[in-house]
C-alpha cells in the first residue's frame, strides 16, 4: 500500500459523505416541484430525473461525488478491497451522519455522536 492511500480513502469517504446529504438536500428541493405528467412511465421518470439534474443544490454535489468515486477507482490500483471498503464505507456513514446534523436534518445527537466515535476507532483498528 503506498503512503498516503489510507488518508486518500478516508478524504473520499469524507466527499461521499458530505455530497451525500448536500443531494438529499437538493433531492427534498425537487420534490417541491411537480412531477412531470407523461403517461409513458419511461420518458416520465427521464424527465423527471433531467429536471433533478437541473437543480444545482442537487447536480454539484453530485458531480464532486462522481468524482470521489474515479479517485476511489485509482485508489483500488494500491490498496487491497479488503481495506479500501470499510474504511471509506465507514467514514461516509459517518460523515452523512455529521453533516446532516450540522444541516439541520433531524437526528438523535447523542447517539449520532457515540456511533460516529465508534466508526472513527473502527476505521483506526483497520487502518492499523
Amino acid at each position: 500500500m503506498v503512503i498516503g492511500d489510507v488518508e486518500k480513502m478516508i478524504t473520499v469517504g469524507l466527499i461521499w459523505g458530505a455530497t451525500n446529504a448536500l443531494m438529499r438536500r437538493g433531492a427534498l428541493i425537487s420534490d417541491q416541484q411537480p412531477p412531470s405528467t407523461h403517461k409513458n412511465p419511461v420518458l416520465k421518470t427521464l424527465i423527471d430525473w433531467f429536471n433533478l439534474l437541473l437543480i444545482w443544490q442537487y447536480s454539484l454535489p453530485f458531480i464532486i461525488n462522481l468524482s470521489a468515486s474515479a479517485t476511489f477507482f485509482a485508489i483500488l490500483n494500491n490498496t487491497p478491497i479488503s481495506l479500501a471498503v470499510p474504511v471509506t464505507n465507514a467514514t461516509t456513514f459517518a460523515a452523512t451522519a455529521v453533516v446532516g446534523m450540522v444541516l439541520g436534518e433531524e437526528t438523535r445527537v447523542g447517539l449520532t455522536l457515540f456511533g460516529t466515535g465508534l466508526i472513527v476507532v473502527g476505521v483506526y483498528v483497520c487502518v492499523v
